[in-house]
């Protein structure tokens, strides 16, 4: 069981953008754990009237709100994804209310398994409160591909924030469980399902 929490075993979820964790996300969940997005969180502490929406008018100005009064998480991004300095700045900003929001929603879960998934695990040192880290990898040029075809971003585009990520070498080398996602859904779900048989016989 995990240390922070220790009443249910953590799987920590994570690799690069256009990896496919939201894949491997859904197969756990179909096998019975809980699952927690990060990215959804982070779009909670950032809604209009929360004090994240303030701090990012405040730091970014009035263009990246959207004409109902959300964050345009597009506008954003091609502000940070095109300067470190910007993208540490909103990471400044939403990174501790987002590790308080998932302690939250951890502490109120009764047992099992739960899977947090999120993209900075590693990077915001939540993965250390974790029972086990997965990594989800593929290969470069499927990323781009998906970029492309899923969230239609443009070729120049998906190389930008291809590029703004630490390798997936350096997630790979801290992982328990490594997925490799670069063949058909099959054989990815052959590999979760393994690594989950494995958890369920040791929760830790």
């Amino acid at each position: 069981m995990s240390r922070r929490w220790p009443h249910i075993t953590v799987i920590g979820l994570t690799g690069n953008i256009g990896t496919g964790k939201s894949t491997v996300m859904s197969m756990l969940a179909a096998l019975g754990a809980t699952v927690i997005d990060a990215d959804r969180v982070a779009h909670e502490v950032i809604a209009p009237g929360t004090p994240g929406w303030s701090q990012v008018v405040a730091a970014f100005g009035r263009g990246v709100v959207a004409a109902d009064g959300a964050i345009d998480r597009a506008r954003l991004g091609a502000i940070v994804f095109s300067d470190p300095a910007a993208l540490a700045r909103l990471e400044a900003i939403t990174h501790p209310a987002i590790a308080i929001a998932i302690d939250q929603r951890l502490r109120a879960i009764e047992r099992g398994v739960v899977v947090l998934e999120a993209i900075k695990l590693i990077e915001s040192g939540l993965y250390r409160n974790c029972d086990a880290l997965w990594v989800v990898t593929c290969r470069p040029e499927q990323q781009l591909e998906r970029l492309m075809r899923d969230r239609r971003m443009s070729e120049a585009e998906a190389r930008q924030r291809i590029a703004a990520q630490p390798p997936q070498s350096e997630k790979i080398a801290l992982a328990v469980v490594v997925i490799d996602n670069s063949g058909s859904v099959e054989e990815t779900r052959a590999q979760v399902e393994a690594a989950w048989k494995a958890i369920r016989r040791n929760p830790g």
